[in-house]
């Protein structure tokens, strides 16, 4: 199952666990049943501290539990966890065996004292790569507490639950048999929707922070970067994001961030964080800002407001909260998010493996999804808005090469139709003709571009009429001492290289007003 190199790796990892580790399988007759006994059997010869039984009775078969010899397993994998879930594995292991998780006091704390019995089923797929933070967050949560119990489930594996429950996108969480979130989840979100006094209390802590020299809202390329520089010159300097990382946590590929040949965006993020982290940086994940208030006077503090009430004060201020998916803004396309319209294709594409798809988005990236999903499901219909697909030439030479997809141009969507429950349909109206067309399908792509994050900007600062913030050459904004970077801009391209160039150039310009700025 692990090939010589695999195995000299996790072998390596494995001299990290400290206490014994026991595997319990409940193994069926199935071909991944087979393959699972064969991956617990290498795990187990490659450390003396790990042994594994295969005497299990979980209702779920195959599966495994791993745990502290002598106590039952919290973690559980209805799944061969390879793939994107490797790591999960991997983590699993050595967490299970003692190995201290990278998370900071506080959240060790606040997990240790949740109250209640807690049983969370994940779905996922391996080939999703917003499953395994979800995975990691629970599996943890589940070790540090004993009245915590998670199982990540494959999809693939499991179809009969997943038609069941009527999943349609991955990770779907379940908790204590109920529905309890979709999509990526980090350990502070799900702590937040768990303990609820818990917004409160970091209000407490946040509002308590002295002054910094600078302010980045948002945690991708452009604020990591500016971040970076700041910290440099030796400034105060702080981060308040929702998920740091930003957009690349939800990008499969990187190819094209030059010196780094190839990574995945989850991978990426870890390395932003990572560099941030290196230096005396203040980062307040999970943080939703609202507004943003000027200086009373030349040289005062600017004020960043939080959901959760708190306010943070700052000399300047450097904007980088990047932009989200474009919705297609059609009937249906709400009502059936997450149960047939989705986003991300890697993540979603297999549970649609066989049936009738459709992408929205005649661009690289709609082509792209087309491509990939064309290899997974049964039929792709790829519906462009203009005359023409975007996308570069040979991407649109490799969509047409393939068999099962179809390419509509000048092609109106009006409604995405579904019986309740799921998708079943897509409204079309040709845009030369008028004819309205109704096609038969099980899920809808949406890849129509991006939509910068600054609602909560406007009136505050000028910002263009696609809504990015307007910046000059040196990123300033029309706001003295606020400045901003990235794919929230007017920038062109929105590229991730660009992106942190243009966070280190706004950093410095910020640092040039702070040094000729007398303190108020």
């Amino acid at each position: 199952m692990l090939d010589a190199a695999l195995q000299s790796q996790l072998k390596g990892y494995l001299e990290r666990v400290s206490q014994p580790v026991e595997l319990v399988a409940t193994l069926d007759d199935r071909a991944a049943a087979q393959e699972m006994r064969t991956l617990l059997d290498d795990i187990a010869a490659l450390s003396d501290k790990i042994m594994v039984r295969f005497d299990g009775n979980d209702a779920r078969r195959p599966s495994f539990s791993i745990g502290r010899a002598g106590q039952p397993g919290r973690v559980r994998f209805a799944a061969v966890p390879m793939g994107h879930e490797f790591t999960s594995l991997v983590l699993a292991l050595l967490q299970a065996g003692g190995h201290p998780p990278k998370l900071e006091a506080d959240t060790v704390e606040q997990i240790q004292s949740l109250q209640g019995d807690f049983v969370f089923e994940t779905y996922m797929s391996l080939t999703c790569h917003n499953c395994p933070d979800v995975v990691q967050a629970l599996n943890v949560m589940a070790v540090l507490n004993p009245r915590i119990q998670h199982v990540a489930i494959d999809g693939g594996l499991f179809k009969d639950d997943i038609e069941a429950r009527q999943i349609m996108a991955v990770p779907t969480v379940y908790l204590n048999g109920a529905p309890f979130g979709s999509g990526r989840m980090e350990i502070g979100e799900i702590l937040a929707k768990l303990d609820t006094g818990a917004a409160a209390r970091d209000a407490v802590k946040l509002a308590a922070k002295p002054a910094f020299d600078m302010l980045i809202v948002g945690g991708g390329p452009a604020g990591a970067a500016a971040a970076v520089y700041a910290a440099r010159k030796g400034i105060r300097t702080g981060v308040v994001a929702e998920r740091f990382g930003g957009q690349t946590l939800d990008t499969l590929g990187i190819e094209n961030f030059v010196s780094v040949l190839e990574t995945v965006g989850p991978q990426f993020a870890a390395a932003l964080e990572s560099h941030v982290r290196a230096y005396e940086v203040d980062i307040m994940n999970g943080q939703h800002v609202v507004a943003l208030e000027p200086a009373a006077q030349a040289g005062g503090l600017f004020s960043v407001r939080l959901a959760n009430g708190a306010e943070l004060k700052s000399r300047s201020v450097v904007l980088a909260t990047g932009a989200r998916w474009r919705h297609v803004n059609v009937p249906g396309e709400t009502e059936y998010r997450n149960k047939g319209v989705a986003y991300c294709p890697h993540c979603d594409g297999p549970l649609f493996k066989g049936k009738r798809v459709a992408v929205i988005g005649g661009g690289n990236s709609g082509v792209e999804a087309a491509i990939d999903l064309a290899g997974v499901v049964g039929h792709v219909t790829l519906v462009e808005f203009a005359d023409q697909l975007k996308a570069d030439a040979v991407l649109v030479r490799k969509l047409k090469s393939l068999p099962n997809v179809d390419i509509r141009t000048s092609a109106q969507t009006t409604e995405i139709t579904g019986d309740g429950s799921r998708v079943n349909g897509l409204h079309l109206r040709d845009r030369t003709t008028g004819e309205l067309h109704l096609i038969e399908l099980a899920g809808v792509f949406v890849q129509i571009g991006l939509v910068p994050n600054t609602e909560w900007l406007k009136g505050t600062l000028e910002l263009s009429a696609h809504g990015e913030v307007v910046i000059d050459a040196r990123c300033h904004t029309s706001l003295p001492g606020v400045y901003a970077a990235g794919d929230v801009t007017t920038v062109p391209y929105k590229q991730i290289i660009i992106a942190t160039g243009e966070g280190a150039k706004a950093a410095l310009s910020a640092f040039d007003h702070l040094i000729r700025m007398p303190v108020a």
